[in-house]
């Protein structure tokens, strides 16, 4: 299991399409991919968890990814917020 913190820099936090961003990379991953935001554990597969984390601008999250490809994922994922998460 490895863990990571980031911020969101995207100018709407993660709203629709970000979030959709996000979980559509996190999903090409096999391994469990779950942030921490705020106390509180959510999927980063599932976008009804996203929008429920209800992340804004400046936020900063903890990735964790724990399987076969956590490195991998971790990789994508964290340059996928980078990068802006398409906005």
């Amino acid at each position: 299991m490895i863990r990571q913190s980031v911020t969101i820099t995207t100018q709407t936090g993660l709203h629709l399409r970000p979030a959709g961003i996000f979980c559509n990379v996190a999903s090409r991953y096999q391994c469990r991919v779950t942030f921490e935001y705020d106390d509180t554990t959510a999927n980063a597969k599932s976008v009804l968890s996203v929008l429920g984390a209800c992340i804004k601008k400046g936020d900063e999250i903890t990735l964790i990814c724990d399987g076969e490809d956590e490195e991998e994922a971790m990789a994508a994922m964290v340059k996928a917020i980078t990068d802006g998460l398409g906005e």
